[in-house]
């Protein structure tokens, strides 16, 4: 019986850290649509790993490193009409410990070029008690 308390108490504390992980992701993930929706590259990437095992999938091959994937969003969108009105959609998001999560999602943009969306997978890591993705799959 004791054991069965025990058991009960350990999963809603656990249950409870990771409903704060889930709202610090959601967070980092509404933090990056409005700082595409403000036309800012460089206040969007602050949801990324800044570091050079950054892993970004796209639709032509891997790229590595948060400059790379900086420079790349930059060069796809150059300014905020190219960039246009970004909206997130999740489909799942999982915490699968203290220092993992797996989100997967939908994304549109709305702009005068005509519409764009697709899918992402993302895997998050907590880093230095930071969410951070570290690797993107963007299709």
């Amino acid at each position: 019986m004791k054991k069965s308390i025990l058991l009960v108490l350990l999963l809603l504390i656990f249950s409870g850290l990771y409903a704060q992980d889930k709202q610090a992701i959601l967070k980092v993930m509404h933090d990056q649509q409005t700082a595409w929706n403000k036309g800012d590259i460089d206040a969007f990437m602050q949801g990324y790993w800044k570091s050079d095992s950054l892993v970004f999938v796209g639709k032509t091959a891997p790229l590595y490193g948060w400059q790379s994937t900086i420079d790349r969003y930059k060069k796809a969108y150059p300014g905020k009409d190219a960039m246009g009105q970004l909206t997130f959609g999740v489909i799942k998001l999982d915490v699968l410990d203290s220092k993992n999560a797996f989100m997967l999602g939908s994304w549109h943009l709305d702009r005068k070029a005509g519409p764009l969306g697709g899918y992402f997978t993302l895997w998050f890591r907590k880093i230095d008690g930071e969410w951070k993705i570290v690797c993107d799959h963007t299709s």
